[in-house]
């Protein structure tokens, strides 16, 4: 039995609790979280890093779970959509910033990681923040108009 084929039980910090759960050394974080915990919110697209759907905040940044392998986040935090509660969840709502819904939860990732770290983003941040993530559905106003809007809020409260 090599290394990559050997089971480990290991615990992982996800959305404030402590998981225990068995994975290889070669596992994905993706394949973790979907298969093993039952948290499908994270998506599987081009499993190459490009297309930002895997989405999730690994020790508060934002970071693709195709490419990140699950043994790297013992002792880290994970966030993942199904333990989200934030502005950007409503706003996506009100500003119409999804279509499908497939790329939407890492969309939201990206942008509550961008707008936790930034109180007041400048257009280019937030223009770079949603370059990680592709949207064959929506575009990407509607989304830029979603963060914006929080912005706003927290600008006016």
């Amino acid at each position: 039995m090599t290394t990559s084929e050997f089971k480990q039980m290991s615990k992982l910090l996800i959305n404030g609790e402590e998981t225990e759960v068995s994975f290889r050394m070669s596992d994905i974080l993706l394949d973790v979280l979907r298969n093993k915990l039952g948290l499908t919110g994270a998506k599987p697209g081009c499993l190459n890093g490009d297309c930002g759907a895997c989405t999730v905040i690994i020790d508060g940044i934002a970071q693709k779970s195709c490419l990140t392998l699950a043994v790297e986040c013992i002792a880290k935090e994970i966030e993942t959509i199904e333990g989200l509660d934030a502005p950007i969840q409503g706003a996506f709502v009100d500003n119409f910033a999804f279509q499908c819904g497939y790329c939407t939860p890492g969309f939201i990732m990206n942008c509550h990681s961008l707008l936790k770290s930034r109180k007041n983003p400048s257009d280019d941040e937030i223009t770079k923040c949603l370059e990680s993530n592709i949207c064959r559905c929506t575009g990407y106003m509607e989304i830029e108009r979603a963060v914006k809007s929080v912005i706003s809020f927290r600008n006016d409260h």
